[in-house]
């Protein structure tokens, strides 16, 4: 479950933008005004084959080092024992998931190595920045319109859910 995030407003649009030569790229004015991370420090994640999403520190820390503690009070409570595999396994992932990276000048950034190479893109290529509520995410433009098309009818039925969903 994703903490409380102080914002007075969520984080929106569909925003086109070209990778330099040197694979940096600058957030869209309209962004810079919701995404404010402090002192420019910020989180890159890799999330599926050809999506990324850049976080403030602030909340990708709520969120993340809630979930790993937890996992860590089980498995050192032994609930973990007899599932080494698995925790390798996330080890591994949590390992290359995301990186801590700073917002230069103009809200540019640099799309490290390995982050570059799961987006499958190349300098002077297209991304899709695209606000998703408490992040701003990054998609190779193919991979955002075949994920668009799929989730874009079901868009009133999630509204209605959410709107209908009963706060704890």
């Amino acid at each position: 479950m994703l903490p409380m995030v102080e914002t007075k407003k969520l984080i929106t649009g569909e925003f086109s933008r070209t990778l330099d030569d040197r694979y940096r790229l600058s957030l869209p004015d309209e962004f810079k005004d919701v995404f404010k991370p402090e002192a420019g420090k910020c989180v890159i994640v890799k999330e599926n084959p050809g999506h990324l999403s850049l976080w403030d520190e602030t909340t990708w820390k709520q969120h993340h080092d809630t979930r790993v503690e937890m996992v860590l009070q089980r498995l050192n409570a032994g609930y973990l024992g007899q599932n080494m595999p698995d925790i390798q396994r996330f080890g591994r992932l949590l390992s290359t998931r995301h990186r801590h990276i700073q917002l230069a000048d103009k809200a540019r950034f640099l799309l490290p190595e390995g982050f570059r190479d799961f987006l499958a893109v190349e300098p002077k290529q297209e991304v899709m920045l695209i606000g998703a509520s408490f992040c701003i995410e990054i998609w190779h433009p193919k991979k955002w319109i075949s994920y668009i098309e799929g989730d874009m009818p079901q868009f009133g039925d999630l509204l209605e859910s959410l709107l209908n969903n009963k706060v704890n």
